[in-house]
């Protein structure tokens, strides 16, 4: 169906946007626990004013980035009538189909980008390799980037609260570039937009479930995330061992009346191995979870060169071994 359509079209069109969600629960029959709506973190800076494309082969380009603040003019009034709803109706469109698809056959995960990742996204033009441009913001113009970290985090609470009236019932946010940053502009920049997101989340929809993926995140900072926001869990890439995670955290948390639970973790390079590899590796990752709750998943998204039938040894091996 991508190849049938432009990417964004596809976001925009909620017929278009339930059916690639729901090809994933059709394909892998009974194997999948939850279903995550097909959209885009970055529909969110094209709600507040910016053009994105989505080139082949490239990712996501921005013609026109925020240069200076003095771009940040270009982006919409946020105090003359601006409605999230009004510009991204056409997610809780989808959401609300795919509801009704799904008819109860699993949960539907709404999602955002993180306010950081969102900024980078935004100045850098498209992904980077050193993040110069964003990281140069920070320290030029640290004022101003608190400012845009602000407007980006309000539209974010908008748009996530609409997911979750359209239909959601559970929602995660996605720090695709949390480890580029130092720990202490992670904790300045990106950690108390994170924790903003979380407690107005849960002051407004107290049983939604919430994920945060940090990624690339280590210690300490994970634990501020664990211990310090309202997120109902974490999610981990494959560069962290779970156990030490679990062995750091797991007391800390218990200590707090709160309950430790991750998700993650594996390598979704793994996937390019024979079947055999792929199940091993997961019966290995599963023991590593076992002390804590677990939802079991990649450390990262799949890659276009993926064989999809590996994904279903990774989740029949994810069944056998979850189990054991």
């Amino acid at each position: 169906m991508r190849t049938m359509n432009e990417f964004f079209k596809v976001c925009r069109t909620p017929e278009l946007a339930a059916e690639v969600t729901l090809q994933p629960m059709r394909r892998y029959n009974g194997l999948l626990d939850a279903s995550i709506i097909f959209s885009d973190i970055l529909v969110v800076p094209q709600a507040m004013g910016l053009e994105v494309q989505m080139i082949k082969g490239k990712g996501p380009h921005f013609p026109e980035p925020l240069d200076t603040p003095k771009d940040m003019a270009r982006l919409v009034d946020m105090e003359s009538g601006y409605n999230v709803d009004d510009k991204l109706g056409y997610v809780y469109e989808a959401i609300t189909l795919t509801r009704k698809l799904l008819d109860g056959q699993a949960p539907l995960f709404g999602f955002i980008g993180a306010p950081w990742t969102l900024m980078a996204y935004m100045v850098e033009g498209g992904g980077s390799k050193t993040f110069e441009r964003s990281k140069k913001w920070l320290y030029l113009y640290p004022k101003e980037s608190h400012e845009l970290l602000d407007r980006i985090t309000t539209v974010s609470i908008e748009f996530l609260k609409g997911q979750v009236r359209a239909g959601a019932q559970l929602v995660q946010v996605f720090d695709s570039w949390a480890g580029v940053l130092s720990p202490e502009d992670f904790m300045e920049f990106s950690f108390p937009y994170m924790k903003r997101i979380a407690k107005e989340l849960k002051n407004a929809y107290p049983e939604i479930p919430t994920v945060a993926f940090p990624k690339g995140l280590h210690e300490p900072e994970l634990e501020a995330m664990a211990l310090d926001t309202e997120y109902t869990a974490l999610s981990i890439d494959w560069t962290l061992d779970p156990e030490k995670v679990i062995d750091s955290l797991g007391e800390k948390m218990k200590a707090t009346g709160r309950t430790l639970v991750l998700q993650g973790n594996l390598d979704p390079t793994v996937l390019f191995a024979e079947p055999e590899v792929i199940a091993r590796r997961v019966e290995v990752m599963c023991k590593k979870f076992k002390k804590c709750q677990h939802i079991a998943n990649l450390g990262h998204g799949m890659m276009p060169g993926h064989d999809p039938e590996h994904l279903r040894v990774f989740l029949e091996a994810v069944h056998k071994y979850s189990k054991v």
